[in-house]
């Protein structure tokens, strides 16, 4: 397993739970590359923002300012401003060919959409993508639609630095073989489940200020992300940890940065 802490870089964890720092800056956002088909790719670049790679065989892919994820395909999946400034989802081949997946509407229920909180791939090759208050869809044709909208999280938790406006706040996500999309909700300090047929339900909650900033699902467990959200700015205040939810409902502490 590996994760990135934002005030100390990447992180590794091996099968007997052992914890090792590892090469690559303390960026947002990471996807994994198993077969480490983009270890010699060219990465975009641009003045505001940064990509690298780290690593071989799998190697890991580092995103500065906005989400990244691997399709099946071994294709990179990102998101970028057109010239008309409606966002885009972008394809990125190993070999360099790039294509526009999706163009996103101008706006959304929650109003102008201008950045994106989160990216997953899904069952047949679909790219899931997470705003503020909602989860959505984009199909191998480019076709969005709309898994969950209008979030709400009973009991929410609210979380130091994160303003009541973003509501739930929702940011890392996977999703299970079956559909089923797990999302952290970092505005409440909760994890969701949503249904394929779009019921939302709690799976984790956390103790304030500590909340959860992605997922990952492996079998029948999902492990979560959680930092101590701090309302500070100095990130190395940020400390992350990682839990592990069991089929049953079981948490269990996997690893945790020490500063």
């Amino acid at each position: 397993m590996f994760f990135v802490d934002t005030g100390g870089g990447v992180f590794k964890v091996d099968a007997q739970g052992k914890l090792t720092p590892q090469e690559g800056p303390a960026f947002h956002w990471m996807t994994l590359d198993p077969s480490g088909r983009f270890r010699r790719a060219r990465l975009p670049q641009g003045s505001a923002f940064e990509m690298t790679v780290v690593g071989g065989n799998p190697a890991l892919i580092l995103s500065s300012d906005f989400p990244v994820t691997i399709g099946r395909a071994s294709a990179l999946y990102f998101p970028e401003a057109g010239r008309d400034e409606r966002l885009q989802v972008l394809r990125l081949t190993p070999d360099g060919a790039r294509s526009v997946l999706a163009t996103l509407p101008r706006s959304t229920e929650s109003g102008p959409l201008r950045w994106l909180n989160g990216l997953a791939t899904g069952p047949g090759d679909s790219i899931f993508y997470t705003e503020n208050k909602a989860v959505r869809r984009i199909d191998p044709q480019g076709k969005i639609s709309t898994v969950a909208v209008n979030v709400r999280v009973s009991g929410c938790a609210r979380i130091p630095g994160i303003g009541a406006e973003l509501g739930p706040y929702l940011r890392g996500l996977d999703v299970a073989s079956d559909g089923t999309v797990y999302v952290a909700a970092t505005g409440c300090g909760a994890v969701l489940r949503i249904s394929p047929q779009g019921k939302v339900s709690p799976v984790l909650r956390t103790e304030r200020p500590w909340s959860p900033t992605s997922v990952a699902v492996a079998g029948q467990d999902l492990y979560v992300l959680e930092f101590l959200h701090t309302a500070s700015d100095n990130r190395r205040e940020w400390i992350p940890r990682v839990r592990k939810v069991s089929r049953e409902g079981r948490i269990t502490l996997v690893a945790a940065v020490r500063r």
